[in-house]
C-alpha cells in the first residue's frame, strides 16, 4: 500500500505531527528515531505489549510440565521411603518453578522475536539511513486518496523533506 515518509530535524515537530496524524486517523503509523525518546513513545501511545501474553502462557506451560514430569518419574521409579505419598507436590515446587521459568524466559524471547518480526525478509518501507544519524522520521500507509491530506499535514508541522513512496 503507498505512503508518505516525512523526515523531521527537531523532536517537538515530529511529535506534533504524530499527534495530528492520529487525529486524522490517516492508516498505520511506523516511527523512526536515532535514539529512544519517550516523548515519541507517548505520541504513537501504541499501548501495552503482547509479549506479556507469551511470558504467561510459557510460565504456565512449565509448571505445568514441571510438575508432571517429576509425578511421572516418581511414579514410574518409585522409591517409597516410610509409607509417604509417591506422588506429592510439596517437594516437586522447586522444580516446577525452574520450569516455569525457564519456559516463560523462552516464550518471552520467541513473543519479542514474532512481534518485531525478526528477522526481517523483506525489505522496510520508509527507511532512510539518516533515521540513524540524528533525524526522525514518520512513515504512514495511507489509501491514495488521503496522500495529498498526510503530505500536507507533514509539511505544516515542519517536516525537512516529505515525499511518497511505495
Amino acid at each position: 500500500m503507498p505512503g508518505v515518509i516525512a523526515a523531521f530535524s527537531q523532536l517537538d515537530a515530529a511529535v506534533d505531527a504524530i499527534t495530528a496524524a492520529k487525529k486524522e486517523k490517516l492508516g498505520d503509523m511506523t516511527v523512526y528515531s536515532p535514539t529512544p525518546r519517550h516523548e515519541l513513545e507517548h505520541a504513537v501511545d501504541a499501548g501495552p505489549s503482547p509479549v506479556r501474553r507469551f511470558t504467561l502462557i510459557g510460565g504456565l506451560l512449565g509448571a505445568t510440565f514441571g510438575y508432571w514430569i517429576a509425578i511421572w518419574t516418581s511414579d514410574y521409579w518409585p522409591l517409597v521411603v516410610g509409607g509417604k505419598p509417591v506422588a506429592s507436590w510439596v517437594p516437586y515446587t522447586i522444580f516446577g518453578f525452574e520450569v516455569m521459568v525457564l519456559f516463560g524466559a523462552l516464550a518471552t524471547v520467541l513473543g519479542l522475536l514474532i512481534n518485531s518480526r525478526v528477522p526481517r525478509l523483506t525489505m522496510t518501507v520508509g527507511y532512510d539511513p539518516r533515521f540513524s544519524h540524528g533525524d526522525y522520521g514518520v512513515w504512514v500507509e495511507c489509501p491514495p486518496d488521503r496522500v495529498a491530506a498526510a503530505e500536507s499535514l507533514f509539511r505544516e508541522h515542519g517536516a525537512v523533506e516529505v515525499r511518497n513512496a511505495r
